[in-house]
């Protein structure tokens, strides 16, 4: 019998970005991604949701303990990320169009060596209330 249960961490992070292709020309930019190609940024208010799904451990009924979670995230997530300009102050965006889809592969990729191969990893990105990206698409 599978005794799979999935875990959620909500967190909140602010940052700035442009989204925009070099090789393009503004006309062409503006054409693809209107008003987020405009050459002085703009943020959102990122909310993140992380998914951790196991079986809990016999000792301590935990999937994984949330607050390990927490400081997790906070590490390796909102210290690089939150009141950032996304284009400007990350390594991961230099050359990264910083989409809400790259933004949670992003993020996928920090926290997966830190949690446990036996254990399924999903982040759930909310650009804006009503728009929002998952990775992996299950």
């Amino acid at each position: 019998m599978n005794k799979k249960v999935a875990i959620f961490r909500k967190e909140h992070f602010n940052a700035a970005h442009r989204l925009f292709n070099p090789d393009w020309d503004d006309q062409r930019n503006t054409q693809v991604f209107g008003k987020c190609a405009l050459p002085n940024y703009h943020g959102h208010n990122y909310e993140l949701i992380v998914k951790i799904v196991g079986e809990p451990d016999e000792r301590t009924g935990y999937v994984m303990d949330l607050k390990e979670l927490s400081d997790l995230i906070g590490e390796k997530v909102l210290e690089r990320f939150d009141h950032k300009n996304l284009n400007l102050d990350t390594v991961e965006f230099k050359n990264l169009n910083p989409t809400a889809e790259n933004i949670a592969i992003v993020i996928y990729d920090l926290l997966r060596p830190h949690i446990g191969k036996e254990k399924e990893l999903q982040i759930r990105l909310y650009e804006t209330p009503r728009n929002f990206v998952e990775y992996p698409a299950l």
